[in-house]
Parts: C-alpha cells; sequence; structure tokens
C-alpha cells in the first residue's frame, strides 16, 4: 500500500513540475507513473484534480494577463464540447481513436518543430478559435485530452509565449473545473480516494513553483520546443497504448 503513495507522489511531482514549465501536460506526464500502479477510475480522478491544483498555483504565480476576447471563444467552445465528447464516448473505438491521434501529434509535431520559423496562420478569427475550443472539449469529454488541439492551435497561430500561456492556462482551468464537478456531481470521486488526494496536492507543490519560475527565464524559441515536445511525447504515449492491441485483434 506504501508504495502506491509513493508512485502516487512522484507523479504528482514530476507532472507539476513539467506542468508549471509548460501550462499543460499534467495528465499525460502523471498517468505514465500512474497508469501501472493504480486503478483507471482513481487514476483519471487524481489526473483531473492534480492538473486543476497546477493551473491554480499557476494561475497564481505566472501571472501574464488575461485577455477574455482572446479566450471567451476557446472557453464557449470547449463548454460547449465536453458534453459531445462524453455522448461520443459509448460509441468510439477507444483504441482507433487514441492510435490516430496519436500518429497525427507524432507527425506533425516534429515536423513543426525541425522546420524552424513557420508562417502564423491569421485567418478564421473567432469562429476558428471557438472551433478548436469546441474540438479541445471534445476530446476532453472523450479522454481527458482537453488541452493537446488548443495548445497546438496556440502554436500554429504564433502566439508570443505570454499570451499561449495565458490561453491554454484559463483554459485549461475552465475546462478542469467542469469536469471535477461533474465528477464531484457524478460520483466518480469518493471517499476512498481522499488520502491519495492528500498526498498529491502537497507532492506537486513545490515542482509546480520551480517549472514556472524555470518558464519566467526561459526564451520563445525554447518555449515553443518544449511545447511541441510535449505534444510529440504525448503521441507517442497514445501509440504506445494503442498500436499493440490493434496489432493483437489483426494476428
Amino acid at each position: 500500500m506504501e508504495s502506491v503513495y509513493l508512485v502516487a507522489a512522484l507523479g504528482a511531482a514530476v507532472a507539476g513540475f513539467v506542468q508549471g514549465l509548460s501550462g499543460f501536460a499534467f495528465g499525460m506526464v502523471a498517468m505514465s507513473f500512474w497508469a501501472w500502479a493504480l486503478e483507471p477510475r482513481l487514476a483519471a480522478a487524481l489526473a483531473v484534480f492534480g492538473a486543476l491544483v497546477g493551473q491554480i498555483v499557476a494561475a497564481v504565480s505566472v501571472r501574464r494577463g488575461l485577455d477574455l476576447k482572446r479566450l471567451l471563444p476557446f472557453v464557449l467552445g470547449g463548454l460547449a464540447g465536453i458534453p459531445l465528447g462524453v455522448m461520443l464516448l459509448p460509441h468510439l473505438d477507444m483504441t482507433w481513436f487514441k492510435a490516430i491521434l496519436g500518429g497525427l501529434l507524432v507527425l506533425w509535431c516534429p515536423a513543426m518543430l525541425w522546420s524552424g520559423h513557420l508562417p502564423a496562420i491569421p485567418a478564421g478569427g473567432r469562429v476558428a478559435d471557438g472551433a478548436v475550443g469546441l474540438a479541445g472539449g471534445v476530446l476532453g469529454g472523450i479522454g481527458g485530452f482537453t488541452g493537446t488541439l488548443p495548445t497546438l492551435w496556440c502554436t500554429l497561430r504564433g502566439y508570443p509565449k505570454d499570451t499561449q500561456r495565458s490561453v491554454i492556462q484559463n483554459f485549461n482551468l475552465s475546462m478542469l473545473l467542469v469536469t471535477m464537478a461533474t465528477y464531484l456531481a457524478t460520483g466518480i470521486v469518493t471517499r476512498d480516494m481522499l488520502p491519495l488526494f492528500a498526498v498529491v496536492a502537497p507532492a506537486m507543490l513545490v515542482p509546480t513553483l520551480l517549472g514556472a519560475r524555470l518558464y519566467a527565464r526561459i526564451s520563445e524559441a525554447r518555449f515553443r520546443q518544449v511545447v511541441l515536445g510535449l505534444l510529440t511525447a504525448s503521441g507517442a504515449t497514445l501509440l504506445a497504448s494503442s498500436v499493440p492491441r490493434l496489432i493483437e485483434r489483426m494476428a
């Protein structure tokens, strides 16, 4: 039993640092530790809780200005997308879904990383931003991948790192608040999970603050590399969890 608490604390600490640095990716990093030791529903609840705590800490420690006009389309789209994702979930083949999303990230993000300076995409305005927020909400409802597409989109938009951080941080905070409220209302979070919640919160606090401090010191180019590297790693993780199952089906 002690090993479960140790794994929970270790995953929270590493994921907290990454989230403090990048503004997202807590769930992806934490799950790489927790998937091997924790029951899936417990791991999902801890991931949402930890990401929410990290976003609240980051909102206090990394203040980069809140542009409501820029943020609002993402949030409104995301709020509309979450219930759509929940509705779609029972009808999807999750193995194929993870393989397709992971493949797109693994192919596209390194191409962006190695291509140097890409022209920014100004087209679409708030409608396009809302559509990306909607897609992010749908992916969040399906499997907790809320920040993946909005983060990639902000990079394609060519936003400066502080602008991108503000959008993604506040978008994820909004989506996580809704998700956690849903978990509480539907009984996904149970009383027996509380001891692990009490482990995760303090374990991630200092690493999150350290990551946020490092974020303030890195350049625009380095931040872009961090974001695209994490998105690539996210895609690789999705492929690693889905491709072996697809091979088994075809054998």
